[in-house]
C-alpha cells in the first residue's frame, strides 16, 4: 500500500516568509509524478492554502483549519465539523465577560467560507487582518454573533488573558468544544481557538485514513506545533522538523536535522525517492 504524506504549512512545508522554495516545488511535484500520495494538513483556509501552495499539485484530500474540514483542492467539501449557532453565542459570551471579542470563522449555506471580526479590533486582530489581503469573505459588525455553522472562533490576546478564557469555557461549556491555545509564531500574542470536540487534526486524520482507505501505519505526517500533536498520534510515522517545538519532538519518529528554512519536508521526500519509496523509483 502506497504511503500518504500530509505536511502541516505554517513553520514545517512553508518558509518563515509564507513562501515554497523552488526545491520544495520540484520534488513534491516530482514525487506526485510518481504516484506519491501527497497532502496538507494546516490551520489555513482552503482560499488561503490555494494561494499559498500555487504551483503544488495536490490530489488527495486535505485537512483544513485544523481539522474542522476535509476539502479537496477544487472546493469539494467532504467533511465539515462545525460549532452550533448556540453554542457559539455562549462561547462569545463568555469572551465578552472579560472584554473580548473574537474572529469567527463561518460556513456559509454554498460552502464558502466568511470570516467575521469586530469593528474596533485589537492591536493583535489588526496585525493579523492587514495580512488577509481580500483572501476571505470579510465583514466587520459592532457586535457579533454566531453563524449557523461555526468553523473557527478565535482570540487574539495576551498569556494571561487567554489561559482565563480558557479556564472559563472548559468550566462551563466542557465537551461540548474543543480549545487550541498557543504562542503565535509570527505575532507577538497568544491564540486561543474554539472548535467542535471533533474539529481537530487527529479527528479529521481517522477520518481521511478511513475515506482513503489507508492504514495508520502507512501514513506519515510532518509537524512542528502544538497543533499537530494530534497529528502525531493518530499517524504511523510522524516526522518533526528541527524548528519544531519539543513537544513535537518528543513525540516523533523522526527528528530532521533541517529546519522548514532548509526545505525538510522536501529533503526528506527526496530521500525516501533515492530509497524506492513514496512512489514508482
Amino acid at each position: 500500500m502506497e504511503t500518504l504524506y500530509l505536511s502541516d504549512l505554517d513553520k514545517t512545508l512553508l518558509r518563515d516568509d509564507l513562501s515554497i522554495g523552488e526545491y520544495t516545488r520540484r520534488v513534491w511535484n516530482e514525487a506526485h509524478r510518481r504516484g506519491a500520495r501527497l497532502s496538507v494538513a494546516t490551520a489555513r483556509s482552503l482560499t488561503g492554502v490555494r494561494k499559498l501552495l500555487r504551483g503544488m499539485r495536490v490530489d488527495e484530500p486535505m485537512i483544513l483549519l485544523d481539522g474542522v474540514v476535509i476539502a479537496t483542492m477544487e472546493g469539494e467539501l467532504r467533511h465539515v465539523a462545525a460549532l452550533d449557532r448556540e453554542t457559539g453565542d455562549a462561547v462569545m459570551e463568555l469572551g465578552r465577560a472579560l472584554g473580548l471579542e473574537p474572529l469567527l470563522v463561518g460556513m456559509e449555506a454554498d460552502g464558502g467560507e466568511t470570516f467575521v471580526y469586530p469593528r474596533d479590533p485589537n492591536r493583535w486582530q489588526r496585525e493579523l487582518l492587514a495580512t488577509f489581503h481580500n483572501d476571505w469573505r470579510v465583514l466587520d459588525v459592532q457586535r457579533m454573533r454566531a453563524m449557523e455553522r461555526n468553523l473557527k472562533i478565535v482570540y487574539l490576546h495576551d498569556e494571561a488573558t487567554t489561559a482565563e478564557l480558557q479556564r472559563r469555557l472548559e468550566e462551563t461549556l466542557g465537551d461540548a468544544i474543543e480549545i487550541k491555545r498557543s504562542k503565535d509564531p509570527y505575532i507577538d500574542c497568544w491564540f486561543l481557538t474554539v472548535l467542535h470536540p471533533e474539529g481537530d487534526k487527529a479527528h479529521a486524520l481517522a477520518r481521511l485514513e478511513e475515506m482513503e482507505g489507508v492504514d495508520r501505519e502507512h501514513t506519515t505526517v510532518f509537524g512542528d506545533s502544538h497543533n499537530d500533536i494530534g497529528l502525531f498520534t493518530m499517524a504511523g510515522r510522524k516526522i518533526a522538523v528541527a524548528n519544531a517545538v519539543e513537544e513535537i519532538k518528543a513525540r516523533a519518529d523522526i527528528v530532521l536535522p533541517w529546519s522548514n528554512e532548509e526545505e525538510a519536508v522536501a529533503r526528506f521526500l527526496d530521500e525516501e525517492r533515492a530509497l524506492g519509496i513514496g512512489g514508482e523509483a
